[in-house]
């Protein structure tokens, strides 16, 4: 589920070795789930935040917990630390808390809004975009709609055939191709 590396772990543990309550761990958890406004996070844990549905990791020194309703999304996260001259970086990656992770085998729908949420949309939120697919037909084209920052934008067609049609082609095998239907003349053209 989560790999907590030797340098976070050491983290971990000098941070809960200072703590009051002993038997104290760490919960991760992920606020809003499955949707694009999905944030994840780490925070201490006392033995009577411990709840019985709880997923318990047990490490050298100390447990994380999971809540139920953040496991699914938390699925293959990481957590790293690194030592900086001002201090230290914790990072939690969790690829999969903004759409959950579908099967290989599931739906071709199901399986282009999880590539859309959890790998083009935060690339696109780097620019205040979104994508989102409002049909797949038969014929295998993904119909997509574009918002925010990429509604206007002078650039999006180069999106749309480089970045997005390339990765939904090469992640889902039935996606032949995509289309955009966006009105993008009643943007606000953002970066002309």
């Amino acid at each position: 589920m989560i790999t907590i590396s030797e340098a976070a772990q050491e983290h971990f543990r000098r941070l809960l070795a200072g703590q009051e309550e002993p038997d104290t761990g760490i919960r991760v958890f992920v606020v809003n789930p499955g949707t694009s406004h999905a944030e994840c996070g780490v925070s201490y844990c006392p033995p009577d935040a411990i709840e019985d549905t709880d997923t318990e990791l047990k490490f050298d020194g100390f447990s994380a917990f999971i809540d139920e309703d953040s496991a699914p999304y938390l699925d293959e996260a990481e957590i790293d630390y690194s030592k900086e001259q001002t201090g230290g970086q914790l990072t939690l990656k969790a690829p999969n808390a903004k759409a959950r992770k579908v099967d290989d085998d599931a739906p071709a729908t199901d399986r282009i809004r999880y590539y859309l949420e959890s790998e083009i949309n935060p690339e696109l939120a780097n620019h205040g975009g979104q994508v989102s697919l409002v049909e797949f037909t038969q014929s295998g084209i993904a119909v997509l709609q574009f918002g925010g920052g990429c509604q206007g934008c002078g650039m999006v067609d180069v999106t749309l055939k480089e970045g997005i049609e390339k990765t939904l082609i090469e992640r889902v095998p039935e996606v032949k191709g995509v289309k955009d239907v966006t009105e993008h003349a009643e943007g606000e053209n953002p970066y002309y």
